[in-house]
């Protein structure tokens, strides 16, 4: 299963074509880039600071996906764990997550709008406002030829062009940065707006074969390993540490595509990756109201992403970046309430006549359950499961349901239901869906904030409808 492919983010298949969509990482796939570059370039075949050394020529190089199995289990516990990453910023102040969240970036700026990057003489704006104001400006402007020069030759701090940054977006990615203990971070306009490079081959394993890892790894000039962890919708998880060790004695680069999880349940670059990807229009924007897309690690990595970026376009407009920050304020509360009603529903299915099989991390009967309880916080607010039914049995249960919306992604306050055969797979016949998993009685359960004892009710009348 060998391709030439762009280097975009994990699900860019699905938008690509429907050939490719088919082996994209939200049916739990895992795939891995063992590429070797056609310009003939090889990567350092030592440890993690070798790769990260080499990411200038890596990074942009070729991705390879990996939709690696990751699942959840509600049990580790720890609130922040950084061990092994860069001194954390607000170590001192900020003890939790949901603190983390509400103030980092922004608790520095109680009397002028400062990035932890610019001065105040730089930004130029000065406020007493509790939130951070919304910067929409296309371009920043010099007060002098003089003061242009000196940003030309680095002696003065500037974005100079709107496509180059944002005063509101920079808080956004610090807030981002702060949960994931990266050095850096970039938000773009959609998880898909990844910067491609071309020439690149990949190598597609299953999520859970580490010998089919080990094998790729000896065979091929892997660059770098790409899962999603966990998986879309079957929540499959990854040894993210194991697999972390194993590519980097191999000098490969790991990319953890963490939108399931959330940045409160899993730190995936304190496990060992190091790159961190999120869709933002999921948990971490939380609404249902705005796109984008991030990616964080070293800042030596991500920089390489951000020249590109920078070039390519794909900017966050600054209202986004403000729906974000927003979002981001209540996402321990939001992912706590998830974590725990999707945990229950998943224990009532699980144990109702009518549903076949469900799918979460936080279930004894998950095949990567015990890892899950080790390298993750929560679960998750995702359930997937099958209906005892056909196609047309399934899609009533759907239909008589009362508080999901029927509607594709994820994360939001409000539930959202799919039927991945009809909505995301239609195109395919039944028995190129059933290749990849994807039953017509596959349901993928989305949990909102309302309340437990409401969704409980709501799918237990569904039920009763079939």
């Amino acid at each position: 299963m060998s391709s030439l492919i762009f280097k975009f983010p994990p699900n860019f298949v699905r938008q690509l074509s429907t050939k490719a969509r088919r082996n994209c990482s939200n049916i739990g796939v895992a795939q891995v880039a063992a590429a070797s570059w056609s310009n003939k370039q090889s990567t350092p075949a030592t440890a993690a600071a070798k790769a990260v050394d080499a990411a200038a020529a890596i990074a942009p190089a070729g991705v390879e996906e990996v939709v690696s199995a990751v699942e959840n289990t509600c049990c580790n516990g720890d609130n922040v764990q950084f061990e092994g990453l860069p001194p954390f910023k607000y170590a001192s102040f900020l003890n939790s997550d949901g603190s983390i969240a509400i103030h980092a970036a922004s608790v520095l700026e109680r009397v002028s709008f400062i990035t932890l990057k610019f001065s105040e003489e730089v930004a130029g704006i000065v406020t007493d406002a509790i939130t951070t104001p919304v910067v929409n400006t296309s371009a920043y402007f010099f007060k002098k030829t003089s003061e242009l020069i000196d940003f030309k030759e680095k002696r003065r701090a500037s974005f100079e062009y709107g496509r180059y940054g944002n005063y509101t977006t920079v808080v956004a990615e610090e807030k981002i940065s702060a949960l994931e203990g990266a050095e850096s971070t970039i938000l773009m306009a959609s998880g898909m707006c990844f910067c491609p490079k071309w020439e690149s081959q990949a190598t597609v394993i299953d999520p859970a074969d580490i010998g089919a890892l080990e094998s790729a790894l000896e065979k091929n000039k892997v660059t770098l390993f790409f899962t999603e962890s966990p998986t879309n919708p079957f929540l499959r998880c990854v040894d993210i540490k194991l697999v972390s060790k194993l590519c980097h004695d191999k000098g490969a680069l790991v990319c953890i595509d963490g939108t399931f999880a959330t940045p409160i349940n899993q730190k995936a670059l304190a496990l060992g990756a190091d790159i961190v990807l999120h869709s933002a229009t999921k948990f971490i924007g939380g609404h249902n109201d705005v796109l984008a897309g991030s990616i964080s690690g070293p800042e030596k990595l991500i920089s390489v992403v951000r020249n590109l970026h920078n070039i390519l376009g794909g900017a966050l407009n600054p209202n986004a970046a403000y729906l974000i920050i927003r979002g981001m304020k209540t996402l321990h509360l939001r992912v706590q309430q998830q974590n725990t009603t999707a945990l229950r529903m998943a224990e009532i299915l699980e144990e109702h006549p009518k549903i076949r099989r469900v799918y979460y991390p936080g279930l004894a009967s998950h095949p990567e359950h015990q890892l899950a309880k080790k390298q993750m916080k929560g679960c998750g607010g995702v359930v997937s499961f099958e209906v005892d039914g056909d196609l047309l049995t399934t899609a009533k249960f759907v239909d008589s349901l009362k508080i999901p919306y029927i509607a594709p992604s994820f994360g939001g306050c409000e539930s959202i239901v799919d039927q991945p055969a009809i909505m995301s797979y239609w195109d395919l016949s039944q028995s190129d869906r059933a290749k990849y998993g994807i039953m017509d009685n596959l349901v993928r359960f989305s949990f909102g904030v309302e309340d437990l004892d409401d969704l409980k009710a709501d799918i237990l009348q569904a039920l009763e409808m079939i």
